[in-house]
């Protein structure tokens, strides 16, 4: 499965990749098997100022994907193959540690913890994305830049 920008492997950057890059937009990765949902999330973020880069797989994002080399990472819970949940931690056994939003159609009692637990620092709920996943990914980006001074 392909993404629907291009999978140019991500150059490493250092530990603090935002801070480093102040003059540019953030970079930010979203990774969903739906490709409305995909489009929907580019143009809400872009229209915002992002710089979107969007994969149709977990196994996409891993082959593209270096530390420090984006600012957010989006990631769907529910995907065929790789769950958001595994996804996560594959990322964190690799020493990725971007920040990363999960989000769910299909939230459980148990979902924050277990998206803790994979190193991830918030859930969005789909049906609420647009009230809430701009100021998220901004939250964490801050949250992010603020450890690393």
């Amino acid at each position: 499965m392909g993404s629907t920008s291009a999978m140019d492997r991500y150059p490493s950057a250092s530990e603090c990749p935002a801070t480093q890059r102040s003059s540019t937009a953030p970079v930010i990765c979203i990774v969903d098997d739906d490709l409305d949902v995909l489009g929907s999330l580019r143009f809400l973020l872009e229209t915002d100022g992002f710089d979107v880069r969007t994969f149709r797989s977990g196994a996409a994002l891993l082959d593209a994907i270096g530390a420090g080399a984006v600012d957010c990472l989006v990631i769907d819970y529910k995907m065929p193959a790789m769950s958001g949940l595994e996804l996560a931690s594959r990322l964190r056994n690799r020493d990725i540690d971007t920040p990363i939003i999960l989000i769910t159609g299909y939230p459980d009692d148990n979902i924050e913890k277990k998206a803790a637990a994979a190193g991830i620092r918030r859930v969005v709920l789909k049906p609420l994305l647009e009230d809430s996943l701009v100021s998220r990914v901004r939250e964490v980006i801050r949250e992010s830049q603020a450890a690393c001074r």
